[in-house]
């Protein structure tokens, strides 16, 4: 993916443009349509995304938890705890999604502790919120 797209994206902005190289070449960006399921609850995990443009909805026993716009992510909880996918994520329009695979997420935890340390503040958010809804991680 090239850098100057990935800039665009909170997360990343405040990347170098060194650091912005090594993760367009991590990273791929997918175009999908409206009802595209990305993450399935109970599976095990293989990638952590990044909503570049669109929308999607988050689930948990089919039970709406959160709706997801631009510069959000998810499936970063799987793959930082090696456990299976505790809720499903779907587009609700057509959306443009940052795919980072499970290798290269580990590789950019170690060569980008920044990165990885916002992701894990963002996790412990929601491990609280899912912990006040009653939903176990």
């Amino acid at each position: 993916m090239k850098p100057d797209r990935l800039k665009e994206i909170p997360l990343f902005s405040d990347l170098s443009g060194d650091d912005l190289e090594r993760l367009g070449g991590w990273t791929d960006e997918v175009d999908l349509p409206a009802g595209k399921p990305l993450i399935s609850q109970g599976n095990f995990p293989h990638e952590f995304m990044v909503l570049e443009s669109g929308t999607a909805e988050v689930t948990h026993d089919g039970e709406h938890l959160a709706d997801l716009g631009p510069g959000d992510f998810f499936g970063e909880m799987a793959l930082l705890e090696e456990q299976r996918r505790m809720a499903s994520v779907m587009t609700t329009s057509e959306a443009t999604v940052i795919v980072m695979h499970a290798r290269n997420f580990h590789a950019m935890e170690e060569a980008m502790p920044e990165v990885a340390a916002r992701i894990r503040e963002v996790m412990e958010e929601r491990r609280r919120e899912h912990e006040a809804k009653g939903i176990e991680s």
